[in-house]
């Protein structure tokens, strides 16, 4: 093992970056705020007020009850608060446990009957029907909250299964990788969703440090199903290959090789567009492939910043029945201080209320952040609030500081 190489479960640990379902950072971080060091986030706007309307809510069933036998104590003795005392249980089931649903009933039936014993109406057609109604609805509501329970633990089940896939799928990397600071961040468009289109990975090499950020064609299965398969060819290919080229090749060939097994592209994410970067261990530039992807940006220590974009265009992986050329790997100037910033389009095709898009490069210009999970938090911060948090795409980001002469050699805590 390398210097750099770390294991997964290692890199998790010691991960500098985020991901869907890690604490989000204070929103509170604007573009034109310094970051300050905090022993601890602040807690989001949900946790700064209490939660009145969730208090509310779970003591509804009670409510219902007091205001029904209130009713029905001061109106006259022919005026029923049936559907009151129906609707308590009801609302308990979701929301209670099955032991607290059945008291909720227990207690509606108990009210019911001492009223009209009160006003001597229990031995009429209509109150006797009234209370089996009553009490129908109060154990209908226990059977409820048993189905209710059920779903809630197999959606608990599914969320644990999707956060295991989306860490193997798209594991954390570590935070130092070669003497290089790197942290990621994924966020999806669809809410309550752990992993899509999007892909990232970082490898080091016997030639340096390797890395991907792409976005596959389609949603669904079908384009996890395709990350996985672009992740592992990279992993493996950048291990082997003696150039960056050669890894885009052989990328190509993994996607070409898994739609002919899946029965045609139509049948598979067909492809998927990609930059590809490699940066040299001892080395003061970055060699960058691009495969139709939006070109990455490098930010410099003292906030300038600027595009890298592919001096000839390139189709996306995938895609190479269209045309066959070879891969030529630019190469551009790193020095000590800078970051580079790679990401999916999710970032640049954020919408705001007007439907303007959203530029990276005018909001960062000028801008400097001491450690890549700080750019990347309050990158990610400030496009929720352009978008009003409705993002139309899944975003990836990615960045990589080579550290200045001089900077300690620790760890950043996020």
């Amino acid at each position: 093992m390398r210097p750099g190489d770390v294991d997964d479960e290692g890199a998790y640990a010691r991960a500098g970056g985020r991901l869907p379902g890690d604490p989000v950072p204070d929103p509170g971080l604007g573009l034109d705020d310094e970051p300050q060091p905090q022993p601890s986030p602040p807690p989001g706007p949900s946790r700064r007020r209490p939660g009145y309307g969730r208090a509310f809510v779970h003591a509804l069933p009670v409510l219902l009850i007091v205001v029904a036998i209130l009713y029905d104590i001061f109106t006259p003795r022919y005026f029923t608060a049936g559907p009151l005392y129906t609707a308590a249980p009801l609302v308990a089931a979701p929301l209670y446990s099955r032991r607290g649903t059945a008291l909720t009933g227990v207690a509606v039936v108990v009210a019911v009957i001492g009223l009209q014993l009160g006003k001597g109406v229990i031995h009429y057609v209509d109150s006797l029907t009234e209370l089996i109604t009553i009490a129908t609805v109060a154990v209908l509501a226990v059977i409820v909250n048993g189905l209710v329970r059920r779903s809630s633990e197999r959606l608990v089940s599914v969320r644990e299964i999707a956060e295991a896939a989306q860490r193997a799928v798209l594991p954390q990397p570590a935070e130092r990788i070669a003497g290089f600071e790197i942290a990621v961040c994924y966020e999806a468009a669809q809410a309550d969703a752990f992993i899509g289109g999007d892909l990232y990975a970082v490898q080091d090499s016997a030639r340096g440090v390797r890395l991907i950020v792409g976005d596959v064609r389609g949603k669904g299965m079908g384009a996890v199903a395709a990350v996985a398969v672009v992740i592992g060819a990279f992993r493996e290919a950048a291990e082997q290959e003696a150039t960056l080229e050669a890894v885009a090749q052989r990328l190509e060939r993994a996607l070409a090789r898994e739609g002919t097994r899946r029965d045609g592209l139509d049948a598979f994410e067909g492809f998927t567009t990609a930059v590809l970067a490699e940066l040299p261990h001892g080395g003061g530039a970055v060699r960058i492939v691009n495969r139709g992807h939006p070109p990455p940006l490098l930010l410099y220590a003292d906030g300038t910043l600027g595009p890298l974009p592919a001096r000839e265009s390139a189709l996306p992986l995938g895609m190479g029945e269209l045309g066959v050329w070879p891969d030529r790997a630019e190469e551009v100037a790193f020095p000590g201080g800078a970051t580079l910033l790679l990401y999916t389009d999710g970032l640049t095709e954020a919408r705001d209320a007007k439907g303007e898009f959203y530029d990276p490069q005018a909001r960062l210009a000028g801008r400097a952040f001491p450690h890549p999970a700080t750019l990347l938090d309050t990158l990610a911060e400030d496009v929720r609030r352009h978008s009003g948090g409705g993002m139309a795409d899944d975003m990836a980001l990615l960045a990589v500081r080579r550290p200045r002469r001089g900077d300690h050699d620790h760890c950043h805590e996020p």
